[in-house]
């Protein structure tokens, strides 16, 4: 089982971290870390990731999947990116992005017609790419699995190893991480959160998530 995981620089850690924590640990998994070049990249908190392969090594995935960042499809300035990930969709089992990396896939022309998932404040840009908004936490449709925004990204790995595991598995992994949530404050979806923080972090993260647009 072959999971490969695009990098790219600004990228959110979390959104591969989460995810690579339990698909790392699939039965039989190889795990690719992939950038445009090999070597360190600079996520957008700061935290530096390692990228062990180029795009130009790595040309099969079981499982592809790409995080998402605040400046996520700056990545259409990178056809090579792109192309690179269309021909990877087009031999994978399953194609999976979380966050904004629903973007990505957009801008990589794969979700035309799909629907499709990424963060709240960009939900509605999906339909740009020709994909079908969807604002649930996890979203499939055909081999294509994208979740919503950072967090949610664990959920689709859990949900993605049942399928390819096993239930059993795949909750077996959710004890041994003690995915049990219990935050400290019930906002964490737009329904939930005070208006006044709704629109402030809003403006604050639209703003952050401006190159996300199609030119």
């Amino acid at each position: 089982m072959k999971v490969v995981f695009l990098f790219y620089p600004k990228m959110t850690a979390l959104d591969a971290i989460g995810p690579h924590e339990i698909l790392s640990r699939l039965p039989g998994a190889e795990v690719f870390r992939v950038a445009k070049q090999a070597g360190p990249v600079l996520s957008d908190s700061g935290l530096v990731l390692m990228a062990e392969y180029s795009i130009s090594q790595v040309s099969q995935a079981d499982i592809l999947v790409i995080p998402g960042g605040g400046t996520a499809t700056t990545l259409r300035d990178h056809p090579d990116v792109l192309q690179w990930i269309r021909d990877m969709h087009s031999q994978t089992m399953w194609t999976t992005s979380v966050c904004t990396g629903s973007l990505i896939l957009g801008a990589a022309g794969v979700l035309s017609g799909v629907r499709a998932t990424t963060h709240w404040t960009v939900l509605d840009r999906l339909s740009l790419w020709g994909a079908l908004p969807v604002s649930d936490r996890v979203v499939e449709d055909g081999k294509i699995m994208t979740a919503a925004g950072v967090s949610a990204g664990i959920d689709m790995a859990l949900t993605l190893t049942a399928k390819i595991a096993g239930p059993s598995f795949a909750q077996s992994m959710q004890l041994a991480i003690e995915y049990d949530p219990q935050p400290p404050f019930d906002v964490g979806s737009p329904e939930k959160a005070h208006p006044e923080i709704l629109q402030i972090l809003k403006s604050r993260m639209t703003a952050s998530f401006e190159a996300a647009s199609p030119s």
